[in-house]
């Protein structure tokens, strides 16, 4: 049987109103804590091979779905996989198949790059020579010299340690690519590269890529679909020229902005979430 890449049915994440995690019952006051949503009633399913992109305001719950799909949050309510197997029951073989860039990547940073990467290729069991010309690769496909490669991560700049983190998550060559937004801090000619690495890792390896990005230009060019998030509901999932379409005649040669600002009313703005 073949099972979509990423599915998730009616997935529900509440944090207390206050902040604080997780949500706990106040037993002393005979209440449960005031609870807030980050994620409501999600529901989709991704194809393998296909790149979705997700486009939200600041606190719409883009990066908390992220998060419960790579197994660091649990659902609240409802389920999802990752190739039949569900996030919480079989976690780890979910973590097998998928890999992950946040905006703000944990590293050792006294270390370079490259022993940064050996160290991940390690705990993912290749074998050194394997990894040493993996890694050799991905760094010169990303554009990351090899002197800089050698220098301590905490001398670079955080675009290039973001770049780093990308070529970490591509070494494994993961059937399942989580990329919180991958290409915040980076000129527009690294943005470029990262994003021709993307589409070249879909192409060799069937990678399936679920993508959160602030980048209107980004989303329009490298996703097969887009979904629009808002208050941590999905309040449009389609292809961008059925989403563009969609506000026709009103608005001829729509762009994907103004999809997203006719759908939330809101600006997007490439700041970190709080949730």
């Amino acid at each position: 049987m073949s099972f979509p890449a990423l599915e998730a049915q009616g997935v529900c994440k509440y944090f207390s109103a206050d902040g604080s995690r997780p949500l706990l019952p106040l037993p002393w006051l005979g209440r449960q804590a005031k609870k807030v949503a980050a994620v409501e009633d999600i529901s989709f399913r991704l194809p393998r091979g296909e790149i979705l992109g997700i486009l939200g305001p600041n606190g719409s719950g883009k990066s908390t779905l992220v998060r419960l799909v790579a197994t660091l949050l649990l659902p609240d309510k409802g389920w999802i996989r990752v190739f039949g197997h569900d996030v919480v029951r079989e976690a780890a073989a979910v973590k097998k198949m998928i890999n992950r860039v946040s905006a703000e990547a944990a590293f050792f940073k006294r270390l370079s790059a490259v022993e940064n990467l050996m160290y991940a290729a390690r705990l993912y069991g290749m074998e050194g020579r394997t990894a040493r010309r993996r890694i050799g690769e991905i760094l010169e496909r990303l554009g990351i010299a090899a002197e800089k490669a050698r220098e301590p991560l905490e001398e670079l700049s955080r675009g290039m340690q973001q770049k780093v983190a990308i070529a970490r998550a591509f070494l494994t060559s993961p059937v399942l690519l989580l990329l919180d937004e991958p290409t915040t801090g980076l000129d527009p000619r690294s943005k470029r590269e990262v994003q021709d690495f993307i589409r070249e890792l879909r192409a060799v390896h069937d990678t399936t890529v679920l993508l959160t990005t602030h980048d209107m230009a980004e989303a329009d060019s490298l996703c097969d679909r887009v979904a629009i998030m808002c208050d941590g509901r999905f309040v449009a999932l389609d292809t961008p020229a059925r989403l563009k379409a969609s506000l026709e005649p009103t608005h001829v040669g729509a762009s994907l902005e103004d999809v997203f600002l006719a759908l939330t009313g809101k600006e997007l703005q490439a700041e970190e979430e709080a949730a």
